[in-house]
């Protein structure tokens, strides 16, 4: 009998670790992908300078929005009583799902030609490419509200969960950001001699519809009851 509770329990922890896992790829992409300065100027590089340029240029912007994944992990843990009461974490969730709705728009409305800027042929330094696209996305702190939109809505980060666990989750983000600048780098090399500000505008806008609408859809459920993220 005991064995069989062993084992029920190792394959909870599992499946919660798997699932850690996919949401923190999903946060990881949803953070990415929106084509802002750090997302036009990646694109750019890859036009102008080659793929590489542009995947370290979108490699140090996923260095950046580890260290705020991080900032708002152990921030909500310091609430972490006042998240937990179910009345509270319904409203919590229902802010989330409207702060990534107002998200959606913004980035559905957003212009890229705003964002684009003189890049130099000049191909410098990897690092150089890479420590840019940190700086640029380290000097949108605002990028804060958007990981307390995902992760009290999906209860990512709690402090219950083991810390190898939490590791694990924070990898996970940094690992969805990285594939969202490979794929982002690799369609943009493959259809080089046709991409222009246009696709960027294109990108921004089904981002901004799928955005909208998943966070209308949770909103409705979690009115509903049909489901609370739990």
């Amino acid at each position: 009998m005991n064995e069989i509770n062993d084992f029920l329990q190792q394959l909870v922890s599992q499946i919660s670790v798997v699932e850690t896992i996919v949401k923190g790829i999903i946060i990881g992409i949803v953070a990415s992908a929106p084509m802002g300065p750090v997302g036009v100027l990646c694109i750019q590089r890859t036009l102008n300078k080659g793929r590489i340029y542009g995947l370290v240029t979108g490699f140090g912007a996923a260095i950046s929005d580890i260290i705020y994944a991080l900032i708002t992990g152990y921030g909500l843990s310091f609430i972490y009583d006042f998240i937990h009461n179910q009345r509270n974490l319904f409203w919590l969730q229902l802010i989330g799902s409207v702060l990534l709705f107002i998200f959606g728009v913004h980035t559905y409305r957003s212009n890229p030609a705003r964002n684009t800027r003189k890049v130099s042929r000049n191909r410098s330094s990897l690092v150089q490419n890479c420590v840019t696209g940190f700086f640029i996305t380290l000097s949108n702190p605002l990028i804060i509200l958007l990981f307390m939109a995902m992760f009290t809505p999906m209860q990512f980060m709690l402090p219950e969960q083991p810390y190898y666990q939490q590791a694990i989750g924070y990898l996970a983000i940094f690992g969805g950001a990285v594939l969202w600048w490979l794929f982002i780098t690799y369609v943009v090399n493959k259809l080089s001699s046709r991409f222009d500000v246009y696709g960027v505008w294109i990108i921004n806008r089904v981002i901004g519809a799928i955005v909208m609408i998943a966070s209308f859809v949770g909103a409705v459920l979690l009115f509903t009851g049909i489901y609370s993220f739990h």
